[in-house]
């Protein structure tokens, strides 16, 4: 094995890690958000108004880090997005200390920048190795995300009560995991493409890219995936505290919907190759109807536990498929 494979294989690794806290700061606001704001907000259904801010954040943020990521390159870009996890995290902290409703939704609305920013990651993934092993490159770098499944939800459960102030521990930890990512990310190199030193043509116009069939299922398959999962996700904790379930089972059941989201990375690139990614997309959404079925029969815990999981699997299948399907629509230039 040459010099230059050692590097890739040390650049992919620090990569998954940098996923794993993502998902870290990810599965902790998702857990937490919704529990603090209904706590804070003035009506209780503004509660989970600081869940959108994440979500809508990330949204509007999307234009800002594609400029980012072409001036800057891929480290920098990913670095400043960090920075940003970790001063939304402390702004958040401060809101619940100051039981401020709106400058906690201001926080997770600022937090969404890193939410998109940590979304490249998988992108930056396919750059990392040789073009016939994306697909498991990408997959790899989401079962990362494992790591989040594990820490986040425990994370919240260990914190809850470390100050008085509710999850006020959860989020100090969270500016400290973001502070531990761009250390890490120092010591990613990422191929600098934008900075080749032979011209490349214009290449398509970016809206002939964007109206091919191929394009538009695959983003309407990523954006079905985090739909869905985004509303059940974000909707659990505030569900089973009003079942009257203690915080302890939300956490357990959150782990293993995230588990179920980044496990199967370890073979979803695999089984794309010998598929196909529309058929594993189509995996994905039977999964998504088989969840809100058993979602849907009742509230106990083992009804929320294999919903939730299975809505991770779902996710998994339908967001690697179409991150796959996404990557054969378009050229390097």
């Amino acid at each position: 094995m040459t010099h230059r494979h050692l590097l890739l294989n040390k650049n992919l690794a620090l990569l998954i890690l940098c996923q794993g806290l993502f998902l870290t700061n990810n599965v902790t606001f998702i857990a937490i958000n919704g529990l603090v704001g209904l706590s804070l907000a003035p009506v209780s259904w503004m509660a989970t108004l600081p869940v959108m801010g994440y979500v809508v954040g990330g949204a509007f943020s999307t234009s800002i880090v594609a400029k980012t990521q072409n001036h800057f390159g891929r480290k920098i870009s990913f670095q400043l997005g960090l920075l940003v996890a970790m001063l939304s995290a402390l702004l958040c902290a401060y809101a619940a200390l100051s039981q401020n409703f709106w400058l906690l939704v201001t926080g997770t609305f600022i937090a969404g920048y890193y939410s998109a920013n940590g979304q490249l990651y998988r992108f930056a993934a396919a750059e990392l190795t040789v073009a016939e092993q994306r697909d498991k490159a990408v997959s790899w770098v989401l079962a990362g995300g494992i790591l989040g499944a594990v820490v986040g939800p425990n994370l919240a459960a260990w914190t809850r009560d470390l100050f008085s102030t509710a999850f006020l521990g959860a989020y100090l930890t969270l500016s400290l995991a973001a502070l531990l990512g761009i250390l890490i990310m120092q010591g990613i190199h990422f191929p600098e493409e934008y900075k080749t030193q032979h011209a490349l043509s214009d290449g398509r116009p970016l809206k002939s890219i964007l109206l091919q069939p191929t394009f538009m299922v695959a983003l309407i398959g990523a954006a079905l995936g985090y739909g869905v999962m985004n509303l059940l996700m974000a909707a659990t904790p505030l569900a089973m505290q009003i079942c009257g379930l203690p915080f302890s089972d939300t956490a357990l059941v959150l782990e293993w919907h995230v588990i179920g989201m980044f496990a199967p990375g370890f073979f979803t690139g695999a089984l794309i190759q010998r598929f196909g990614a529309l058929k594993i997309m189509g995996l994905g959404v039977s999964l998504n109807f088989l969840c809100i079925f058993i979602a849907l029969s009742g509230t106990d815990l083992h009804q929320f536990f294999i919903a939730l999981f299975l809505l991770g699997v779902g996710w998994n299948f339908l967001f690697t498929g179409s991150t796959s399907l996404a990557m054969t629509a378009y050229k390097p230039n």
